[in-house]
C-alpha cells in the first residue's frame, strides 16, 4: 500500500511535469522584452533613444509606455520617410500580436528619453520599464552607448 503522503505528492507533481513539458515544446510562451539598448544624444540637452524587441506571448498585448527612472520624460515614436523627407510621428500605443515580435530599431520605432540624468555614461546600463495595457510591467536593463558608438550585438 502506498502511503497517503506519496499519493498527494504525485497528484501535485503530474500537472507540474506536464506544464514543464509543454513549455519546453513551445506551448506556453510569455510576453518578454530583450535586446534593450540606449543611444545617448550627440548634443547635450537633446533626447537619447531606446531600442529593443518585444516578443508577444500567447495572446495579443498593447505597449502603452516605456519609462525610466533616469529620464524626465519618454515618448514612443515612429520614424518615416516620404518624398526624400524624414519625419517622426508619436505613438500612443503599440500593438503586439500574440507569438509575434515587434522591434524598436534605428530608422523605425524608438523611444525618446528626454532629460536623461547626466551621470548615465556609455558602457553602463539603465533600467527601462515596459508597461502594457493589461497592467503587465517588465523592467529590463538596457546597455548604454555613446552617440557615435556601434549598437550592441
Amino acid at each position: 500500500m502506498v502511503p497517503r503522503k506519496h499519493i498527494r505528492l504525485r497528484a501535485f507533481a503530474a500537472p507540474a511535469i506536464a506544464s514543464a513539458m509543454l513549455a519546453a515544446c513551445g506551448g506556453s510562451k510569455e510576453l518578454t522584452v530583450d535586446h534593450a539598448w540606449v543611444r545617448l544624444a550627440a548634443v547635450k540637452g537633446r533626447p537619447a533613444a531606446a531600442y529593443f524587441t518585444i516578443h508577444g506571448g500567447p495572446k495579443p498585448a498593447t505597449l502603452i509606455i516605456v519609462s525610466s527612472d533616469v529620464a524626465v520624460r519618454t515618448e514612443m515614436h515612429r520614424s518615416m520617410s516620404a518624398g526624400g523627407m524624414a519625419s517622426m510621428a508619436p505613438l500612443d500605443r503599440v500593438a503586439v500580436p500574440g507569438s509575434k515580435e515587434v522591434a524598436f530599431a534605428p530608422g523605425g520605432r524608438h523611444v525618446m528619453l528626454f532629460g536623461v540624468n547626466p551621470g548615465i555614461k556609455p558602457g553602463r546600463a539603465m533600467t527601462l520599464t515596459f508597461t502594457f495595457a493589461d497592467g503587465t510591467r517588465i523592467p529590463l536593463k538596457a546597455d548604454v552607448v555613446g552617440a557615435g558608438d556601434p549598437a550592441p550585438e
